[in-house]
C-alpha cells in the first residue's frame, strides 16, 4: 500500500520525532495555534494524524488579532479546517485578542498579544504544550533581521524548536526543518488551499520586506541559503546557551549588587554582557529598548573606569560605579 505523498511524510516525521524527545507525558493535551495559513495547517494536519497514535490528546486555537476587515470569518474558516483535520471532539476554540500598542511595533504588539492568548487557552483547557508552525525559512528570516540589526548571538540563534511558555506549558516548533515550498505542499497533498494573509505582503512589516531579501540573495548566492542561515542558527544557539549556563553560575557567584569590579573584571566580557543585560531586565528595563550599545556602556565602568557617572539606561534604570562596586538600580 503507498505511503503518503512525500512532503505529508516529512511533516508526519517531524512532529512524531518532537513529540518523541518532548519529554510530555501520554495522554497529555498537545495545543496547536494556527492561522489558516499552509504552515499551521501543515502542522494541524500532521499532528491531526500522529498526535493520537502516539498516545496524545490534540486540539487547536485559532486567535483573531482583528486586525484586518473580515478577521473573524478567517478565523471561524481556520477552525473548521482543523476540526477536519483533528479526531472527532477534539478541543478547537477562536479566541479574539485586543492588540494594544507599546511602541515596540505591530508585529511584535501582534505576537505578545497571540502568545498571551496561547498560554491563556492552554491552561484553560489543561494542555501541556502549545505548537506552532515556523518553518525553515521563518528562521532564516530571524537570523538575517538579527545580522540586519548587530545583533547578539542569543538573537542570531533564531528560533529554538521548544521552550518553556510559563506555567509548567512547553512551547514547540516541530517543522523548523521543513522549507515553506514544504508545508504548501503538504496543504495540497492534504487537498487545502491555506488562506493568503495580506499582511505577508506588505512591505512595512520588517519580516516581509527580509523575506523579499533572502529570495533576492539566493538568486544572487544561489538556492541553499534559507538552510545555510538556519544551520548558523542552530549552532550558534548551542554557543549561546552554555554563555548563558556561564552567565547564571557568575550572577549566583557574584551574589547582592553591588557587584565588585574586580569579580566582574575577571569574567570574560560575554558573560559579563549577559549579566548586566539581566539585571537591568529585573530592574525594569524593557527588553526591546535595551541595546548592545546599552550594554557596552554599562561594561565599561569595569573596563574603562574613569569616574564617569551614573548611565541611564531604558525603562528608569540607572547603572552606577561607586569605588569597587557596580549597580544597576531603577531610579526613584
Amino acid at each position: 500500500m503507498p505511503g503518503p505523498p512525500p512532503a505529508l511524510a516529512d511533516a508526519r516525521v517531524a512532529v512524531r520525532r518532537w513529540l518523541d524527545g518532548s519529554g510530555l507525558e501520554r495522554g497529555a493535551l498537545v495545543l496547536l495555534g494556527c492561522s489558516g495559513g499552509a504552515d499551521s495547517l501543515a502542522l494541524t494536519g500532521a499532528t491531526g494524524f500522529v498526535a493520537p497514535r502516539a498516545g496524545y490528546a490534540v486540539g487547536a486555537v485559532v486567535v483573531d488579532h482583528g486586525l484586518q476587515p473580515g478577521s473573524a470569518g478567517v478565523a471561524r474558516e481556520a477552525a473548521d479546517r482543523c476540526r477536519s483535520l483533528l479526531p472527532d471532539g477534539s478541543p478547537v476554540e477562536v479566541v479574539r485578542v485586543s492588540v494594544s500598542s507599546s511602541g515596540a511595533g505591530p508585529e511584535a504588539d501582534a505576537r505578545t498579544a497571540r502568545y498571551a492568548a496561547l498560554a491563556d487557552a492552554a491552561r484553560g483547557l489543561g494542555a501541556a504544550a502549545v505548537l506552532l508552525g515556523h518553518t525553515r525559512d521563518d528562521q532564516a528570516e530571524q537570523v538575517l533581521l538579527g545580522l540586519a540589526r548587530g545583533s547578539g548571538a542569543r538573537s542570531l540563534a533564531g528560533m529554538s524548536d521548544r521552550r518553556p511558555l510559563g506555567g509548567g506549558l512547553l512551547l514547540g516548533r516541530p517543522l523548523l526543518g521543513l522549507s515553506r515550498q514544504r508545508t504548501s505542499d503538504a496543504c495540497a497533498a492534504l487537498g487545502l488551499a491555506p488562506h493568503r494573509d495580506p499582511h505577508n505582503e506588505d512591505r512595512r512589516f520588517a519580516r516581509v520586506r527580509a523575506r523579499g531579501a533572502l529570495a533576492r540573495l539566493e538568486g544572487d548566492l544561489g538556492p541553499g541559503l534559507a538552510g545555510n542561515l538556519a544551520r548558523s542558527a542552530d549552532l550558534l544557539r548551542d554557543d549561546a546557551d552554555a554563555l548563558d549556563a556561564l552567565a547564571d553560575t557568575a550572577y549566583l557567584d557574584l551574589g547582592e549588587q553591588p557587584w565588585g569590579a574586580p569579580a566582574l573584571a575577571a569574567l570574560p566580557r560575554a558573560v559579563r554582557t549577559r549579566l548586566w543585560r539581566r539585571a537591568a531586565l529585573e530592574q525594569g528595563s524593557p527588553g526591546t529598548d535595551l541595546t548592545g550599545e546599552h550594554l557596552r556602556a554599562v561594561d565599561a565602568l569595569v573596563t574603562d573606569w574613569h569616574g564617569q557617572g551614573p548611565l541611564h539606561l531604558p525603562g528608569g534604570v540607572r547603572a552606577v560605579r561607586t569605588g569597587e562596586g557596580v549597580r544597576l538600580h531603577r531610579e526613584a
